[in-house]
């Protein structure tokens, strides 16, 4: 069927064309091009003559059946109650991390691994994945980071390499370079490998040097994978706990950070003939650095990390039995209770029991944790309080956002002043407002004062090495 449209300026007012076509039957008796004048809105859809009448109440009824996307109202919230599942926006299935690593320009000079503190060879594991050789991705990421699928899933990846990535000012924004990480990673530990020592290695002089790691957090296990790997055969390292993995184990939640995970990167330590004892410490009482290399040690890695929690002075004399936890007695608690097989003497462990208000006092990634594992130990509202303003939170973005998502309140600008405890337990705390002088130093004003009612309350300054006995 030919058609010529004739009206040579539509954007003047044209109200109608001559269509000019063969018609494919006999018309009027015979084969003939006739030409139809046709109205141009004609072409356009119709619209409709008259009006929808449908009242707002019925349509918020309706659109409840239809709403994909969550709702805002706090009372649809689904009760997060001893629910460990993944919540980690990261994560990616195979299409779509087959997808996000096409996306990757391997840039030359490539910032993202200029920003990685392991020196990952990133655009070589993504080209891998690209090319669906995820042994050769998990090959990459494992050869320059023992703990990378720990790094996949918790590592502040918007402050380092995806930070550095060109691709931040495009619409679709950077490439989630954690997520591909966790994915070819995960792949690798589905394929139930064992770590060897690299076969192409020269041989140590004196392979037998007797090493020891104080600590079996990841500092100790990413030095016991290195020694092992370079042919050190005997290297022993020593837990305070009974179980491995350190923080990764006792203080990052189960949802963000599953027990398996830690599990799998422990057992490849262990290929490599690494040897490990739980119940030991850093202590007067047990072990020392003095001791050990007088004992025929040759070399000793400290890797205890920072064990004992900052108290604010406000919180002397309270204790667990008022409502009180710091992060370094809350979170084991939790992960005792929510990582199945952590320990086997822990298996009848309970999570912390908590009900109404929570405050956290903290903006650290430590903090949202807290907060975050407070609703799934019963809180029914967690306050995240902190000192400065939400421009100076200290936690990466997606811990903050993961924690705006579950109806975490933050409260800004607010400094300890004092707990108000009633019939020994925790009722209330008042806060001094803080303010910025124009030198730039934060101030208490004690004129500002606000009280918050609180059944429970959640110290998440910081910590450090405060007992003597391991100093």
């Amino acid at each position: 069927m030919a058609h010529y449209i004739m009206c040579p300026r539509l954007h003047q007012r044209a109200v109608s064309v001559n269509l000019v076509f063969a018609l494919p039957f006999p018309f009027e008796g015979s084969w003939q091009r006739k030409t139809l004048r046709l109205s141009l809105l004609a072409l356009n859809p119709r619209v409709k003559q008259s009006c929808s009448l449908v009242p707002t109440t019925v349509t918020k009824k309706v659109k409840k059946h239809w709403k994909r996307n969550e709702d805002r109202s706090c009372t649809s919230c689904t009760p997060l109650t001893n629910d460990f599942s993944d919540i980690k926006h990261t994560t990616l299935s195979e299409r779509a991390a087959l997808k996000e690593a096409a996306r990757c320009l391997k840039c030359a000079d490539a910032p993202c691994q200029k920003s990685c503190p392991t020196q990952l060879d990133i655009k070589s594991f993504i080209t891998s994945i690209a090319n669906r050789n995820y042994y050769g991705a998990a090959k990459a990421i494992f050869s320059d980071n023992p703990l990378g699928l720990t790094c996949g899933m918790v590592c502040p990846t918007s402050d380092l390499c995806v930070g550095g990535c060109n691709l931040a000012a495009v619409e679709e924004g950077p490439i989630n370079i954690g997520g591909l990480q966790q994915f070819a990673t995960e792949v690798f530990k589905r394929m139930g490998l064992r770590q060897i020592v690299p076969p192409g290695v020269a041989p140590l002089k004196h392979p037998n040097k007797r090493i020891a790691l104080l600590g079996g957090g990841p500092a100790s296990l990413s030095c016991a994978t290195f020694l092992g790997r370079l042919g050190y055969r005997d290297v022993t390292v020593y837990e305070r706990r009974p179980y491995l993995g350190g923080l990764s184990s006792a203080e990052i939640p189960q949802y963000r950070l599953p027990v398996e995970v830690v599990n799998f990167e422990v057992d490849l330590v262990k290929d490599l003939g690494v040897r490990f004892e739980l119940n030991r410490a850093l202590s007067a009482q047990d072990l020392t650095v003095r001791g050990l290399l007088d004992g025929g040690v040759d070399a000793v890695f400290l890797g205890i990390g920072l064990p004992q929690p900052k108290v604010d002075r406000v919180f002397e004399g309270l204790t667990e039995e008022h409502g009180f936890y710091t992060s370094k007695s809350f979170l084991p608690q939790v992960a005792d209770g929510s990582k199945p097989g952590l320990c086997g003497c822990k298996q009848s462990a309970k999570l912390p029991t908590l009900h109404g208000n929570v405050i956290v006092l903290g903006a650290g990634d430590t903090a949202f944790d807290c907060a975050t594992s407070a609703l799934r130990c019963g809180a029914r509202k967690v306050f995240v309080v902190f000192r400065k303003g939400n421009n100076n939170i200290r936690a990466v973005p997606e811990e903050v956002e993961l924690a705006r998502e579950e109806r975490c309140e933050f409260i800004p600008f607010m400094a300890p002043r004092e707990v108000i405890v009633r019939t020994g337990r925790i009722a209330a705390m008042e806060f001094y407002r803080t303010e910025q002088d124009e030198t730039g130093n934060w101030v208490e004003d004690q004129d500002q004062i606000t009280r918050l009612k609180a059944n429970y309350i959640i110290s998440a300054f910081g910590s450090g090495l405060y007992d003597a006995d391991s100093k």
